[in-house]
Protein backbone atom coordinates (compact mmCIF):
# COMPACT_ATOMS: atom_id res chain seq x y z
CA UNK A 1 0.00 0.00 0.00
CA UNK A 2 1.30 3.53 -0.57
CA UNK A 3 1.63 5.93 2.10
CA UNK A 4 -0.12 9.10 0.80
CA UNK A 5 -3.04 7.95 0.93
CA UNK A 6 -5.75 10.80 0.65
CA UNK A 7 -7.48 11.09 4.06
CA UNK A 8 -10.71 11.99 2.97
CA UNK A 9 -10.91 8.93 0.82
CA UNK A 10 -14.65 7.27 0.42
CA UNK A 11 -14.15 3.49 -0.24
CA UNK A 12 -15.05 2.44 -3.37
CA UNK A 13 -16.89 -1.12 -4.93
CA UNK A 14 -14.15 -1.03 -6.82
CA UNK A 15 -11.84 -1.79 -4.11
CA UNK A 16 -12.53 -5.46 -3.67
CA UNK A 17 -12.80 -5.99 -7.00
CA UNK A 18 -9.43 -4.98 -7.74
CA UNK A 19 -8.10 -6.65 -5.11
CA UNK A 20 -9.31 -9.76 -5.97
CA UNK A 21 -8.16 -9.40 -9.41
CA UNK A 22 -4.37 -8.94 -8.63
CA UNK A 23 -4.57 -11.68 -6.65
CA UNK A 24 -5.40 -13.60 -9.37
CA UNK A 25 -3.83 -11.81 -12.69
CA UNK A 26 -0.13 -10.57 -13.68
CA UNK A 27 -2.24 -7.14 -14.70
CA UNK A 28 -5.32 -5.18 -14.34
CA UNK A 29 -6.53 -2.40 -16.56
CA UNK A 30 -9.09 -0.01 -14.97
CA UNK A 31 -11.33 1.59 -17.45
CA UNK A 32 -14.20 4.28 -17.35
CA UNK A 33 -15.23 7.68 -17.93
CA UNK A 34 -12.63 10.82 -16.77
CA UNK A 35 -12.98 11.93 -13.22
CA UNK A 36 -14.74 8.86 -11.98
CA UNK A 37 -11.84 7.94 -9.46
CA UNK A 38 -9.79 5.74 -11.84
CA UNK A 39 -6.55 7.26 -10.70
CA UNK A 40 -7.81 7.51 -6.65
CA UNK A 41 -8.69 4.21 -6.30
CA UNK A 42 -6.19 2.15 -8.12
CA UNK A 43 -3.65 4.33 -5.90
CA UNK A 44 -4.44 2.87 -3.25
CA UNK A 45 -3.42 -0.31 -3.67
CA UNK A 46 -0.37 0.29 -5.61
CA UNK A 47 3.32 0.62 -4.46
CA UNK A 48 4.47 3.01 -7.35
CA UNK A 49 2.30 5.53 -9.56
CA UNK A 50 2.97 6.85 -12.84
CA UNK A 51 1.24 9.54 -14.42
CA UNK A 52 1.76 9.89 -18.01
CA UNK A 53 -0.75 12.89 -18.50
CA UNK A 54 1.21 14.92 -15.86
CA UNK A 55 2.99 17.47 -17.56
CA UNK A 56 6.01 17.78 -15.39
CA UNK A 57 7.25 14.29 -16.24
CA UNK A 58 5.07 13.17 -19.20
CA UNK A 59 7.76 13.56 -22.26
CA UNK A 60 10.34 11.66 -19.80
CA UNK A 61 8.16 9.06 -18.93
CA UNK A 62 6.82 7.75 -22.60
CA UNK A 63 10.10 8.81 -24.15
CA UNK A 64 11.02 5.95 -21.44
CA UNK A 65 8.57 4.10 -21.80
CA UNK A 66 9.17 3.67 -25.91
CA UNK A 67 12.86 3.38 -25.63
CA UNK A 68 13.48 1.58 -22.66
CA UNK A 69 10.30 -0.15 -21.99
CA UNK A 70 12.13 -2.84 -19.28
CA UNK A 71 13.51 0.26 -17.47
CA UNK A 72 10.21 2.01 -17.10
CA UNK A 73 8.11 -0.81 -15.78
CA UNK A 74 11.15 -1.95 -13.34
CA UNK A 75 8.94 -0.10 -10.59
CA UNK A 76 8.01 -1.67 -7.33
CA UNK A 77 4.84 -3.75 -7.88
CA UNK A 78 1.62 -3.41 -8.26
CA UNK A 79 2.79 -0.32 -10.21
CA UNK A 80 0.15 1.73 -11.60
CA UNK A 81 0.55 3.69 -14.83
CA UNK A 82 -2.54 6.24 -15.21
CA UNK A 83 -3.90 6.60 -18.36
CA UNK A 84 -1.69 3.95 -20.43
CA UNK A 85 -3.17 4.94 -23.71
CA UNK A 86 -0.71 7.60 -23.83
CA UNK A 87 1.85 5.29 -24.42
CA UNK A 88 0.21 2.06 -26.10
CA UNK A 89 3.62 -0.16 -26.44
CA UNK A 90 3.57 -0.76 -22.89
CA UNK A 91 0.65 -2.80 -23.60
CA UNK A 92 2.79 -5.28 -24.97
CA UNK A 93 5.72 -4.79 -22.77
CA UNK A 94 3.61 -5.56 -19.86
CA UNK A 95 2.21 -8.63 -21.61
CA UNK A 96 6.36 -10.23 -21.62
CA UNK A 97 6.86 -8.20 -18.43
CA UNK A 98 4.02 -10.58 -16.98
CA UNK A 99 5.28 -13.94 -18.76
CA UNK A 100 9.15 -13.36 -17.37
CA UNK A 101 7.80 -12.70 -14.01
CA UNK A 102 5.66 -15.55 -13.52
CA UNK A 103 3.32 -13.56 -10.89
CA UNK A 104 0.18 -12.06 -9.99
CA UNK A 105 -0.25 -8.34 -9.30
CA UNK A 106 2.48 -6.91 -10.88
CA UNK A 107 0.70 -3.84 -13.32
CA UNK A 108 -2.46 -1.63 -12.67
CA UNK A 109 -3.48 0.52 -15.85
CA UNK A 110 -5.78 3.14 -16.26
CA UNK A 111 -7.64 4.43 -18.98
CA UNK A 112 -10.43 7.14 -19.90
CA UNK A 113 -9.98 6.51 -23.61
CA UNK A 114 -9.47 3.51 -25.72
CA UNK A 115 -7.15 4.40 -28.48
CA UNK A 116 -9.30 3.99 -31.72
CA UNK A 117 -6.25 3.74 -34.28
CA UNK A 118 -2.87 2.64 -32.71
CA UNK A 119 -1.46 2.58 -35.63
CA UNK A 120 -1.02 6.40 -35.22
CA UNK A 121 1.58 4.86 -32.40
CA UNK A 122 2.52 1.59 -32.44
CA UNK A 123 0.70 -2.08 -33.51
CA UNK A 124 -0.65 -3.84 -30.42
CA UNK A 125 0.09 -7.13 -31.34
CA UNK A 126 -1.23 -9.55 -28.16
CA UNK A 127 -4.66 -9.16 -26.69
CA UNK A 128 -3.24 -9.63 -23.38
CA UNK A 129 -5.56 -12.62 -22.65
CA UNK A 130 -4.17 -14.43 -19.89
CA UNK A 131 -2.09 -11.63 -18.52
CA UNK A 132 -4.18 -8.63 -18.07
CA UNK A 133 -7.66 -8.54 -16.68
CA UNK A 134 -10.11 -5.79 -17.75
CA UNK A 135 -12.39 -4.11 -14.72
CA UNK A 136 -15.01 -1.06 -15.69
CA UNK A 137 -15.27 1.88 -12.76
CA UNK A 138 -18.40 4.26 -12.76
CA UNK A 139 -19.33 7.17 -11.20
CA UNK A 140 -20.17 6.89 -7.48
CA UNK A 141 -23.40 4.74 -6.50
CA UNK A 142 -25.47 6.71 -4.23
CA UNK A 143 -23.95 4.10 -1.61
CA UNK A 144 -20.61 5.01 -2.11
CA UNK A 145 -20.87 8.48 -2.17
CA UNK A 146 -23.09 8.63 1.58
CA UNK A 147 -26.84 9.11 -0.30
CA UNK A 148 -27.91 5.16 0.29
CA UNK A 149 -28.81 4.51 3.70
CA UNK A 150 -27.21 0.82 2.59
CA UNK A 151 -29.97 -0.46 4.72
CA UNK A 152 -31.29 -3.10 1.79
CA UNK A 153 -28.73 -5.37 0.47
CA UNK A 154 -29.58 -6.94 -3.26
CA UNK A 155 -27.25 -10.10 -2.38
CA UNK A 156 -30.45 -10.44 0.51
CA UNK A 157 -32.47 -10.27 -1.94
CA UNK A 158 -31.31 -12.85 -4.01
CA UNK A 159 -30.85 -14.99 -1.09
CA UNK A 160 -34.94 -14.54 -0.61
CA UNK A 161 -34.51 -12.66 2.49
CA UNK A 162 -37.17 -10.19 3.87
CA UNK A 163 -36.57 -6.80 3.84
CA UNK A 164 -37.59 -3.75 5.76
CA UNK A 165 -36.63 -0.23 6.20
CA UNK A 166 -37.65 3.25 5.05
CA UNK A 167 -35.51 6.47 3.68
CA UNK A 168 -36.38 10.25 3.86
CA UNK A 169 -34.56 10.99 0.52
CA UNK A 170 -37.66 13.31 -1.14
CA UNK A 171 -38.41 13.54 -4.99
CA UNK A 172 -36.89 17.06 -4.82
CA UNK A 173 -33.41 14.94 -3.01
CA UNK A 174 -33.42 12.60 -6.15
CA UNK A 175 -33.67 15.10 -8.62
CA UNK A 176 -30.66 17.07 -6.81
CA UNK A 177 -28.75 13.79 -6.82
CA UNK A 178 -29.77 12.89 -10.76
CA UNK A 179 -28.47 16.22 -11.84
CA UNK A 180 -25.34 15.97 -9.23
CA UNK A 181 -24.29 12.80 -10.51
CA UNK A 182 -21.53 10.57 -9.02
CA UNK A 183 -18.37 12.64 -9.74
CA UNK A 184 -16.33 12.31 -6.99
CA UNK A 185 -15.41 16.09 -6.90
CA UNK A 186 -19.49 16.61 -6.49
CA UNK A 187 -19.44 14.70 -3.51
CA UNK A 188 -19.36 16.39 0.07
CA UNK A 189 -19.05 19.80 -1.49
CA UNK A 190 -21.40 22.46 -1.24
CA UNK A 191 -24.95 22.59 -3.76
CA UNK A 192 -23.80 24.41 -6.33
CA UNK A 193 -20.44 23.99 -7.05
CA UNK A 194 -21.81 19.92 -7.03
CA UNK A 195 -24.31 20.59 -9.89
CA UNK A 196 -21.27 22.59 -11.75
CA UNK A 197 -19.05 19.09 -12.25
CA UNK A 198 -20.99 17.53 -14.61
CA UNK A 199 -21.36 21.30 -16.74
CA UNK A 200 -17.72 21.45 -16.28
CA UNK A 201 -17.43 17.65 -17.62
CA UNK A 202 -19.43 17.91 -20.92
CA UNK A 203 -17.30 21.33 -21.63
CA UNK A 204 -13.83 19.18 -21.54
CA UNK A 205 -16.08 16.28 -23.65
CA UNK A 206 -16.90 18.45 -26.32
CA UNK A 207 -13.78 21.28 -26.36
CA UNK A 208 -11.04 19.01 -26.26
CA UNK A 209 -11.22 15.19 -25.29
CA UNK A 210 -13.58 14.91 -28.51
CA UNK A 211 -10.72 16.05 -30.93
CA UNK A 212 -7.93 13.98 -28.49
CA UNK A 213 -9.65 10.93 -29.01
CA UNK A 214 -10.11 11.30 -32.78
CA UNK A 215 -12.96 13.59 -33.63
CA UNK A 216 -13.13 16.26 -36.10
CA UNK A 217 -11.64 19.74 -34.55
CA UNK A 218 -14.15 22.82 -34.99
CA UNK A 219 -17.36 20.71 -34.55
CA UNK A 220 -18.21 21.87 -30.57
CA UNK A 221 -21.94 22.60 -31.22
CA UNK A 222 -22.65 19.41 -33.67
CA UNK A 223 -21.01 17.35 -30.55
CA UNK A 224 -23.40 18.80 -28.04
CA UNK A 225 -26.43 18.34 -30.64
CA UNK A 226 -25.54 14.76 -30.67
CA UNK A 227 -25.42 14.64 -26.61
CA UNK A 228 -28.64 16.74 -26.16
CA UNK A 229 -30.26 14.15 -28.66
CA UNK A 230 -28.93 11.05 -26.73
CA UNK A 231 -30.32 12.73 -23.76
CA UNK A 232 -33.63 13.41 -24.71
CA UNK A 233 -33.62 9.21 -25.39
CA UNK A 234 -32.04 8.31 -22.48
CA UNK A 235 -33.05 5.33 -21.07
CA UNK A 236 -34.76 4.43 -24.38
CA UNK A 237 -34.04 1.54 -27.44
CA UNK A 238 -33.89 4.56 -29.86
CA UNK A 239 -31.75 4.01 -33.21
CA UNK A 240 -29.54 6.37 -34.35
CA UNK A 241 -31.83 6.96 -37.30
CA UNK A 242 -34.36 8.46 -34.81
CA UNK A 243 -31.61 10.56 -32.95
CA UNK A 244 -30.93 12.23 -35.94
CA UNK A 245 -34.73 12.67 -36.50
CA UNK A 246 -34.56 14.06 -33.33
CA UNK A 247 -31.79 16.69 -33.87
CA UNK A 248 -33.71 17.99 -37.07
CA UNK A 249 -36.75 18.70 -35.43
CA UNK A 250 -35.08 20.34 -32.64
CA UNK A 251 -33.77 22.90 -35.42
CA UNK A 252 -29.81 21.20 -35.14
CA UNK A 253 -27.82 20.64 -37.58
CA UNK A 254 -28.64 17.71 -39.22
CA UNK A 255 -26.27 14.59 -39.45
CA UNK A 256 -26.09 11.66 -41.85
CA UNK A 257 -25.20 8.54 -40.75
CA UNK A 258 -21.93 8.32 -41.18
CA UNK A 259 -21.05 11.23 -39.06
CA UNK A 260 -23.50 10.33 -36.87
CA UNK A 261 -21.65 6.76 -36.60
CA UNK A 262 -18.12 8.51 -36.51
CA UNK A 263 -19.09 10.87 -33.76
CA UNK A 264 -20.71 8.24 -31.82
CA UNK A 265 -17.50 5.92 -31.96
CA UNK A 266 -15.35 8.91 -31.13
CA UNK A 267 -17.83 9.41 -27.97
CA UNK A 268 -17.89 5.83 -26.65
CA UNK A 269 -14.40 4.98 -26.93
CA UNK A 270 -14.69 7.89 -24.23
CA UNK A 271 -16.93 5.54 -22.06
CA UNK A 272 -19.50 8.60 -22.24
CA UNK A 273 -22.49 5.94 -23.00
CA UNK A 274 -23.07 2.84 -20.77
CA UNK A 275 -25.84 0.74 -22.48
CA UNK A 276 -27.94 -1.42 -22.15
CA UNK A 277 -27.74 -4.85 -23.92
CA UNK A 278 -30.20 -7.31 -24.49
CA UNK A 279 -31.33 -10.09 -22.50
CA UNK A 280 -32.67 -13.50 -24.02
CA UNK A 281 -34.07 -15.93 -22.08
CA UNK A 282 -35.69 -19.08 -22.61
CA UNK A 283 -38.83 -18.36 -22.68
CA UNK A 284 -42.52 -19.96 -23.08
CA UNK A 285 -43.42 -17.82 -25.65
CA UNK A 286 -43.84 -16.69 -29.51
CA UNK A 287 -42.76 -12.84 -28.77
CA UNK A 288 -39.78 -11.93 -30.55
CA UNK A 289 -37.08 -10.91 -27.94
CA UNK A 290 -36.11 -6.41 -29.07
CA UNK A 291 -32.18 -6.88 -29.04
CA UNK A 292 -31.68 -3.17 -29.27
CA UNK A 293 -29.76 -1.51 -26.84
CA UNK A 294 -31.10 0.44 -24.38
CA UNK A 295 -29.59 3.64 -24.14
CA UNK A 296 -27.57 5.12 -20.92
CA UNK A 297 -25.23 7.70 -19.91
CA UNK A 298 -22.77 6.63 -17.93
CA UNK A 299 -23.99 8.67 -15.36
CA UNK A 300 -27.21 10.80 -16.05
CA UNK A 301 -25.65 14.16 -14.59
CA UNK A 302 -24.40 14.63 -18.26
CA UNK A 303 -27.91 14.14 -19.78
CA UNK A 304 -28.94 17.36 -17.77
CA UNK A 305 -25.74 18.74 -18.13
CA UNK A 306 -26.23 18.31 -21.81
CA UNK A 307 -29.63 19.79 -21.86
CA UNK A 308 -28.98 22.84 -19.40
CA UNK A 309 -31.30 21.38 -16.57
CA UNK A 310 -31.44 21.39 -13.00
CA UNK A 311 -33.25 19.66 -10.37
CA UNK A 312 -36.25 22.11 -10.56
CA UNK A 313 -36.25 21.58 -14.10
CA UNK A 314 -37.02 17.78 -13.33
CA UNK A 315 -39.54 18.25 -10.88
CA UNK A 316 -41.61 20.36 -13.32
CA UNK A 317 -40.96 17.95 -16.48
CA UNK A 318 -41.69 14.23 -14.43
CA UNK A 319 -41.90 12.63 -17.93
CA UNK A 320 -38.12 13.55 -18.20
CA UNK A 321 -36.99 12.72 -14.92
CA UNK A 322 -38.79 9.69 -14.74
CA UNK A 323 -36.06 8.78 -17.48
CA UNK A 324 -33.52 9.96 -15.95
CA UNK A 325 -34.56 8.34 -12.73
CA UNK A 326 -34.21 5.49 -14.41
CA UNK A 327 -30.70 6.11 -15.74
CA UNK A 328 -29.68 6.88 -12.38
CA UNK A 329 -30.82 3.41 -10.79
CA UNK A 330 -29.19 1.74 -13.81
CA UNK A 331 -25.87 3.51 -12.63
CA UNK A 332 -26.08 2.10 -9.27
CA UNK A 333 -27.33 -1.55 -10.22
CA UNK A 334 -24.23 -1.64 -12.46
CA UNK A 335 -22.06 -1.20 -9.43
CA UNK A 336 -24.14 -3.26 -7.36
CA UNK A 337 -23.87 -6.37 -9.65
CA UNK A 338 -20.39 -6.02 -10.17
CA UNK A 339 -19.44 -6.44 -6.97
CA UNK A 340 -21.77 -9.63 -7.11
CA UNK A 341 -19.86 -11.14 -10.04
CA UNK A 342 -22.91 -10.13 -12.18
CA UNK A 343 -23.73 -7.89 -15.34
CA UNK A 344 -26.36 -5.46 -15.82
CA UNK A 345 -28.93 -6.37 -19.18
CA UNK A 346 -32.43 -5.23 -20.26
CA UNK A 347 -35.75 -7.55 -21.49
CA UNK A 348 -38.07 -5.81 -24.34
CA UNK A 349 -40.23 -8.22 -26.24
CA UNK A 350 -42.76 -7.53 -28.87
CA UNK A 351 -45.29 -7.86 -26.99
CA UNK A 352 -44.62 -5.68 -25.17
CA UNK A 353 -43.33 -6.64 -22.17
CA UNK A 354 -40.13 -5.33 -20.31
CA UNK A 355 -38.07 -5.48 -17.22
CA UNK A 356 -36.24 -2.40 -17.02
CA UNK A 357 -32.82 -4.41 -15.74
CA UNK A 358 -32.08 -7.42 -15.65
CA UNK A 359 -29.01 -8.38 -13.04
CA UNK A 360 -27.42 -11.89 -13.89
CA UNK A 361 -24.53 -13.66 -11.81
CA UNK A 362 -22.33 -15.92 -12.76
CA UNK A 363 -23.52 -18.53 -11.09
CA UNK A 364 -26.21 -18.44 -13.11
CA UNK A 365 -28.91 -16.98 -10.75
CA UNK A 366 -30.95 -13.68 -12.03
CA UNK A 367 -33.21 -10.92 -10.61
CA UNK A 368 -35.77 -9.31 -12.82
CA UNK A 369 -35.75 -5.17 -11.87
CA UNK A 370 -38.79 -2.48 -12.77
CA UNK A 371 -37.42 1.27 -11.74
CA UNK A 372 -41.27 3.53 -11.13
CA UNK A 373 -41.29 6.82 -9.10
CA UNK A 374 -43.17 4.93 -6.60
CA UNK A 375 -47.59 5.78 -7.42
CA UNK A 376 -48.89 2.67 -5.95
CA UNK A 377 -51.03 1.93 -9.26
CA UNK A 378 -47.69 1.99 -11.28
CA UNK A 379 -46.02 -0.40 -8.64
CA UNK A 380 -49.16 -2.70 -8.95
CA UNK A 381 -48.69 -2.68 -12.86
CA UNK A 382 -44.91 -3.08 -12.93
CA UNK A 383 -44.97 -6.41 -10.19
CA UNK A 384 -47.64 -7.93 -12.83
CA UNK A 385 -44.91 -7.66 -15.68
CA UNK A 386 -42.57 -8.54 -13.44
CA UNK A 387 -44.90 -11.98 -12.19
CA UNK A 388 -46.01 -12.09 -16.23
CA UNK A 389 -42.52 -12.30 -17.52
CA UNK A 390 -41.28 -14.73 -14.86
CA UNK A 391 -44.64 -16.98 -15.18
CA UNK A 392 -43.12 -17.21 -19.02
CA UNK A 393 -39.57 -18.38 -18.38
CA UNK A 394 -38.99 -22.05 -19.79
CA UNK A 395 -37.81 -23.63 -16.57
CA UNK A 396 -36.65 -26.83 -17.84
CA UNK A 397 -33.87 -24.93 -19.97
CA UNK A 398 -32.82 -22.33 -17.40
CA UNK A 399 -34.04 -21.33 -13.27
CA UNK A 400 -36.17 -19.53 -12.18
CA UNK A 401 -35.87 -15.58 -11.47
CA UNK A 402 -34.07 -15.59 -8.08
CA UNK A 403 -36.04 -11.85 -7.10
CA UNK A 404 -38.30 -9.74 -8.80
CA UNK A 405 -37.33 -6.08 -7.98
CA UNK A 406 -39.25 -2.71 -8.31
CA UNK A 407 -36.69 -0.02 -7.54
CA UNK A 408 -38.39 3.53 -6.59
CA UNK A 409 -38.25 6.94 -5.11
CA UNK A 410 -40.78 6.03 -2.57
CA UNK A 411 -39.88 5.81 1.31
CA UNK A 412 -40.34 2.06 2.30
CA UNK A 413 -38.59 -0.80 1.84
CA UNK A 414 -40.78 -4.31 1.81
CA UNK A 415 -41.84 -7.41 0.26
CA UNK A 416 -45.37 -7.53 -1.15
CA UNK A 417 -47.78 -10.52 -0.57
CA UNK A 418 -46.71 -11.64 -4.31
CA UNK A 419 -43.41 -11.39 -3.38
CA UNK A 420 -42.23 -8.89 -5.52
CA UNK A 421 -39.24 -6.54 -3.83
CA UNK A 422 -40.15 -2.76 -3.55
CA UNK A 423 -37.20 -0.78 -2.48
CA UNK A 424 -36.00 2.71 -2.37
CA UNK A 425 -33.06 3.52 -4.19
CA UNK A 426 -31.63 5.30 -1.68
CA UNK A 427 -32.12 2.34 0.67
CA UNK A 428 -29.93 -0.19 -1.57
CA UNK A 429 -26.04 -1.50 -1.33
CA UNK A 430 -25.02 -4.60 -2.98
Amino acid sequence: MIEDVEIDYLVRIADRILEKKLKSCGAVLVEGPKWCGKSTTCKQQANSVVYLQDPQTREQEIGLAYNAPGVFLDRTPPFLIDEWQEAPIVWDAIRFEVDRRHRFGQFILTGSATPLDQKKKVEIRHSGIGRLTRMRMWTMSLFESGDSSGKVSLSDMFDGKPVGATSGTTLEEYAYLTCRGGWPMSVGVEREVALQQAFNYVDQLVSFDFVKAGGPPGNEDRVRHLLASYSRNTSTPASKALMIRDMKRNGEEAFDDETFSSYYEVLGSLFVFEELEAWNPNIRSKARVQSAKVRHFTDPSIATAALGLGPNDLIGDLKTFGLLFESLCVRDLRAYSSALDGGLYHYRDSNGLEADAVIHLRDGRYALVEVKFGRQEDIDMAAGHLLKLAGLIDTSRMPSPSCLIIVTAKNAAYRRPDGVYVVPLACLRP
